[in-house]
């Protein structure tokens, strides 16, 4: 190479020194931005940080005074408070405007005292009583239960023995009573419900609800006894009036259907027991109109609207 050509190749060389380092031609890429400006070309993302804004201890203060005033009205404010015509309404008794009626004449009681005032709001934890009864305000509630042998007709039982609430625990979300008594070892018919009106309606002597109960004695019973109870038993509590008896058709003597109105206890089996007989099996098919048919021995239902209606109309 000549002296010439030598020159004119160095100046070749130092030509590139015009473009930046690392730059290449075609796909080209700066290696050095890759690392002057930190992570961010490469995914990570620097964390967010919040501006900073001056608290205004002003309004800081402001907002704490109100916070306590409304935690302090919060407090005063009655919970789950209800207007007294709503809660009556609610009970299944009558409407609002019959409720706003009885309100108004005096026959609603809350806590022990007649209230008058229109709007008066009570609460769940208030005793609300009408017609000497007292109420709540859950939807009413009205189950049939065709109970089995073993089983007490009481809400609590001091001897843990059974009761016809344990049956029922899936019925209702309310707490049922049961209307009227059935003992122990009587079967048949039972109704249970959180309508107390209707409760009282329903065991009240003065509405003499019928019942019908199937009997199976422990002999025949003579046609003279049957008679004698068609005319009326004395028993302590006065004249035991039935208000009919007759053989079952089809089954032997010792079965018997009585008819009677009377809620004594244990009316029936103290009848019988007046004249020497023993009840062996005592099954109640039907109380105020409503029967355990098509209900197996220990199963209940829900009373249909129109059976709900037809115990109202009694």
């Amino acid at each position: 190479m000549s002296q010439s050509e030598a020159k004119s190749y160095e100046k070749t060389f130092d030509k590139p020194a015009s473009r930046k380092m690392g730059k290449r031609i075609g796909k080209s890429f700066d290696s050095s931005s890759k690392f002057d400006k930190g992570p961010a070309k490469s995914g990570v993302k620097k964390p967010y940080k919040k501006p900073f804004v001056p608290v205004d201890e002003a309004e800081k203060t402001r907002s704490f005074v109100q916070k306590r005033r409304f935690d302090k009205l919060a407090k005063e404010t009655p919970k789950e408070s209800i207007r007294l015509n709503k809660y009556i309404a609610n009970s299944g008794i009558c409407s609002r405007r019959e409720a706003d009626d009885l309100i108004m004449q005096g026959l609603v009681e809350v806590n022990g005292k007649p209230v008058t005032e229109m709007g008066y709001q009570v609460q769940k934890t208030d005793r609300v009583v009408f017609d000497g009864q007292g109420i709540t305000p859950e939807k009413p509630v009205y189950v049939l239960l065709n109970k089995p042998k073993g089983y007490i007709s009481t809400t609590k039982d001091d001897k843990a023995r059974k009761t016809v609430l344990d049956l029922v625990a899936n019925a209702s979300p309310y707490r049922l009573f049961p209307v009227g008594r059935l003992d122990r070892s009587t079967t048949g018919v039972i109704l249970l419900t959180n309508d107390g009106h209707m409760t009282k309606k329903l065991t009240h002597p003065s509405f003499a609800m019928k019942k019908i109960y199937h009997v199976t004695l422990d002999r025949k019973l003579d046609r003279a006894d049957l008679n004698m109870i068609q005319e009326g038993i004395r028993l302590e509590e006065g004249i035991a009036e039935v208000d009919s008896i007759s053989y079952i058709e089809g089954k032997p003597k010792n079965e018997i259907g009585i008819e009677l109105s009377i809620g004594w206890n244990r009316v029936v089996r103290r009848i019988f027991q007046k004249l020497g007989y023993e009840v062996e099996l005592l099954d109640r098919v039907l109380f105020a109109g409503l029967t355990k048919k098509n209900i197996k021995r220990g199963h209940w239902r829900i009373l249909t609207d129109l059976e709900v209606n037809n115990l109202k109309m009694l």
